[in-house]
């Protein structure tokens, strides 16, 4: 039922595309231009799916999926690589969103060899909500960030994108390894798509070692050339001027996460909890950057 749930949207808009041009085109023209969907109006079927909940749906005011993803240029035909999915919020967007267009998804997580319990329950978390139905999101395939192996084979994706990580591999110090390794799974051409918590602007500074959870845009952008991208772009879509970024317990203070201790789990009844909800979920850039095509330089277009 949920399968179906998910589809159905699909089958109305071919249906409403061919009502919609058949007066003026051909029967089989109009067939072939009403089996592929715009992949707007694709992103519009995957978020109303059901297989999303009214939680996660009530965080895309948020994060701008559907905006975020077309300015990436994320195509669903497209082999694409989602770096370190966590608890696999963007997964449930982008596997299904790939799964109708004949796309492939790989998820580079975290490395299983010697990991903590909390990351192996992490790991079997993600194989039983995703990787066990394929029926809903498609094949997808499970590799390793930051080991020998490959996240995906050498040359092979259309895309790269991470959503709000850069400071985790900038606190264990193999931020530019990462960035090699998204280089190496991508095609000439390829696209790696970033969104990450923005420091820019914080008064005092803060640190830029990622233990804030915030990175400062021009590190981004250094990590990225060195490890041969061309920056080609940046959007605000996910931008917060309403947040100062200057708070107790780093971008965890703001929502989801809404930490008010040291310790997790615990609260303390006297942090003003309300000062920080009204902030939103914090400032974020977005960038855009392409491999290149040629050892000159010369930009895929």
């Amino acid at each position: 039922m949920t399968t179906w749930r998910i589809a159905a949207p699909f089958a109305l808009l071919m249906l409403a595309a061919c009502g919609e041009q058949a007066e003026t085109q051909a029967p089989d023209e109009a067939a072939a231009e009403a089996s592929a969907p715009a992949p707007g109006d694709i992103l519009d079927a995957v978020l109303a799916g059901d297989h999303r909940s009214d939680e996660e749906r009530a965080r895309d005011a948020a994060r701008h999926p559907k905006e975020t993803l077309l300015f990436f240029g994320i195509e669903p035909d497209m082999t694409v690589v989602e770096a370190y999915p966590g608890g696999g919020w963007y997964t449930k967007v982008i596997a299904p969103y790939l799964k109708e267009g004949g796309g492939k998804l790989y998820a580079a997580s975290w490395n299983p060899e010697g990991a903590s319990e909390r990351v192996v329950s992490a790991l079997d978390s993600y194989r039983t909500n995703y990787i066990d139905q394929p029926e809903i999101y498609g094949a997808i395939e499970l590799t390793a960030l930051g080991v020998d192996a490959p996240i995906a084979p050498a040359g092979s994706a259309d895309a790269v994108v991470t959503f709000r990580n850069v400071h985790s591999w900038q606190g264990r110090g193999n931020a530019e390894a990462v960035f090699q390794s998204f280089y190496d799974a991508l095609k000439p051409g390829g696209v790696l798509g970033v969104v990450e918590h923005r420091a820019d602007g914080a008064d005092p500074e803060l640190p830029r070692d990622g233990s804030s959870g915030y990175s400062y845009t021009d590190d981004a952008i250094a990590l990225a050339e060195g490890a041969g991208f061309e920056f080609d772009r940046s959007s605000e879509i996910n931008a917060n001027p309403a947040d100062t970024k200057d708070h107790p317990f780093g971008v965890w203070t703001l929502p989801p996460s809404r930490r008010s201790s040291e310790i997790r789990g615990q609260e303390d009844p006297d942090f003003d909890r309300a000062k920080y909800d009204a902030i939103g979920e914090s400032d974020r850039m977005t960038l855009r950057f392409v491999k290149p095509i040629a050892a000159d330089g010369a930009l895929y277009e």
